[in-house]
């Protein structure tokens, strides 16, 4: 399969995932179907191994870093995604999600001491003051609620967001530490999303949430959707782009992603932002994009990854 299709396929796919996710809001908590969504991605990657000959258990030095990178970018991260987008458009939440670009930096400069260039800085504030444009009427309509009594449902949606867009770039740098020990991209995708499902399920057990699913078609058919396509389809074919074109061009997909999402929303949640939420939007990924051209820098450790992940 050549690049560009593999680039188109994980952009379509993931400028999608945002929606589905709205598919299983409201009749389960969210952590039970990120629980149930990574469980069986991991049964379809490990049978898919399984079927080309790989040998499927891995060392527990592999392992720790599996499951840290699990939590990180299975677990943690996409329980706050989930829960994000019941108090936020999913385009918003997309469009955040695009902030990655300058969160892997930040982390990368942190664990293995690679440079920041001035661009990422002057891009990463421009992105701030886009962000700023994009969120100001909710976040001060929100505010203004909080103080008459209300519950401040947005802020809480918009903090969420924030954290699942960290939590995915910290995987991101684990990913390092994991490709040190195998470089079967299958497989270890297979047992960081088993060790994310099992992680989720102990934090659902413990909080006493019901494990019952909704039987409705919409639910199921969003589940599907998200497990084969968003989770094993989207990620394999991402991550055999960045062993073909690398990760700094890979990474444009994270620039795609949003304006699909933001399209999709506009069609089918009624999304109608205004024009400073354009001017807003325009220059998050406008930004984002610049800082993609900058050349990639040499880090003083171990080469890191900038890889994005997506819902």
């Amino acid at each position: 399969m050549s690049s560009p299709l593999l680039f188109l396929i994980a952009s379509l796919i993931w400028g999608s995932t945002f929606w589905a996710i709205t598919l299983q809001l409201g009749e389960v908590a969210p952590a039970v179907s990120v629980m149930v969504r990574f469980g069986l991605a991991a049964a379809v990657l490990f049978l898919w191994c399984r079927l080309r000959g790989d040998r499927l258990r891995l060392p527990w030095r592999a392992q720790r870093w599996l499951m840290l990178q699990g939590f990180a970018t299975f677990g943690f991260s996409y329980v706050c995604t989930y829960s994000s987008e019941q108090y936020l458009v999913s385009a918003l939440v997309s469009v955040l999600f695009a902030l990655m670009v300058f969160w892997n930096p930040l982390c990368n400069r942190l664990a293995f001491g690679t440079p920041l260039t001035w661009r990422t800085w002057c891009a990463a504030a421009v992105a701030m003051c886009g962000v700023t444009l994009l969120f100001y009427p909710s976040i001060r309509a929100s505010w203004q609620a909080t103080l008459n009594g209300g519950s401040g449902r947005f802020m809480l949606g918009f903090a969420l967001a924030l954290a699942a867009t960290i939590s995915s770039s910290v995987g991101n740098v684990i990913v390092v530490k994991v490709r040190e020990q195998s470089s079967n991209v299958l497989l270890t995708m297979a047992w960081a999303m088993l060790w994310g499902s099992a992680l989720v399920a102990l934090w659902v057990l413990a909080t006493g949430q019901s494990l019952q699913l909704p039987a409705t078609p919409r639910y199921w058919i969003g589940l599907l959707y998200l497990a084969l396509f968003g989770s094993v389809v989207a990620f394999g074919a991402y991550f055999t782009l960045i062993d073909r074109i690398g990760s700094q061009k890979a990474v444009y997909v994270g620039v795609v992603t949003p304006v699909i999402s933001v399209l999709l929303s506009i069609q089918l949640e009624q999304y109608r932002p205004g024009p400073g939420e354009w001017a807003g939007m325009l220059l998050c990924l406008s930004s984002v994009a610049w800082a993609l051209r900058a050349p990639t820098p040499t880090p003083t450790a171990p080469a890191a990854s900038a890889s994005l992940t997506n819902p």
